[in-house]
């Protein structure tokens, strides 16, 4: 599927308050105001400020990656009148699938492919969040896709009916890759089982909170004066052999405060390191995560 043009769609949301006025808020959560479509939106009660505006040309392709830029909330991404087509989700290529709605959460990204095959027009571009009492009343969450020759205006379309959901089940590698390993579960090298949680505030692994280490753990490592199963904060650093395939597993026991990105956003709290003398293991150990280990 060949496309004539490349965008990027950021969704972010932003707080219209102070952080002087949020660090203020006890005993309740602390909710943003907009979502802002590369860079721009409105908030309840403000003014009309300009929305972003993508331009298209009616019969053409254009390919977009959608990044999902927010640390709590999700969103659903929609465009009036269009299907997406799947061809990417997180840096990897995926057999085609096309949708009508489009889940993004934290941190995510997909490449979708979307034919302007409607009538010269305005179309909205939705992103309403899983937090309560969204809306898209004064163009709230909400973005322009504009053909070329339509009058510089607000759309008047509608969304829906949606009746190609998308389905994580259905998106599979374009290239066919493979878990490494045998490919089932407990059958990698290594197993480290990472429970998420949280105590008084602090986030857990394992029951072991994180603190910054005296020395920079890279710096620690480089050193050489510190065998990695010595490198500080205890209980933080795992360490890993190289040339073998290790298995993470992060059970969701709803003991991890947070929205979607909560988990994932814990691993930044821990270390995972190889013996100095192969520090290339990057190359060589396999890792059954779509994300490189830190």
């Amino acid at each position: 599927m060949r496309a004539i043009a490349f965008g990027i769609l950021t969704i972010f949301f932003r707080y219209h308050d102070p952080s002087t006025q949020l660090n203020n808020i006890i005993g309740r959560g602390v909710t943003f105001n907009s979502t802002l479509i590369n860079g721009l939106g409105r908030y309840p009660g403000g003014p009309m400020t300009p929305l972003s505006v993508i331009n298209v040309k009616q019969g053409k392709r254009y390919r977009f990656r959608i990044i999902g830029l927010s640390c709590d909330p999700s969103y659903n991404f929609t465009i009036d009148g269009h299907t997406m087509t799947i061809i990417e989700a997180d840096g990897v290529e995926t057999v085609p699938v096309t949708v009508d709605s489009l889940p993004v959460f934290a941190g995510q990204r997909y490449s979708i492919v979307v034919h302007a095959d409607q009538p010269v027009d305005n179309y909205w571009i939705r992103a309403l969040s899983d937090f309560p009492n969204q809306t898209f009343a004064g163009g709230l969450n909400q973005a322009i896709l504009r053909y070329n020759g339509a009058p510089d205006d607000n759309p008047t379309s509608s969304g829906g009916p949606y009746i190609l959901p998308f389905n994580e089940a259905k998106l599979a590698s374009l290239q066919g890759i493979q878990a490494p390993g045998f490919p089932q579960i407990g059958k990698a090298d290594v197993n480290l089982n990472l429970v998420a949680g949280s105590l008084n505030g602090s986030f857990m692994f394992n029951n072991v909170s994180f603190h910054n280490p005296p020395i920079p753990v890279l710096l620690q490592m480089l050193s050489g004066a510190r065998h990695p199963s010595e490198l500080l904060p205890n209980g933080s650093v795992y360490e890993l052999p190289p040339n073998k395939v290790v298995e993470v597993t992060l059970p969701n026991t709803g003991a991890a405060p947070g929205g979607p990105v909560s988990t994932s956003s814990y691993l930044s709290c821990l270390y995972l390191t190889w013996p100095l003398a192969s520090y290339t293991p990057s190359r060589s150990t396999s890792f059954r995560l779509p994300y490189s280990p830190l």
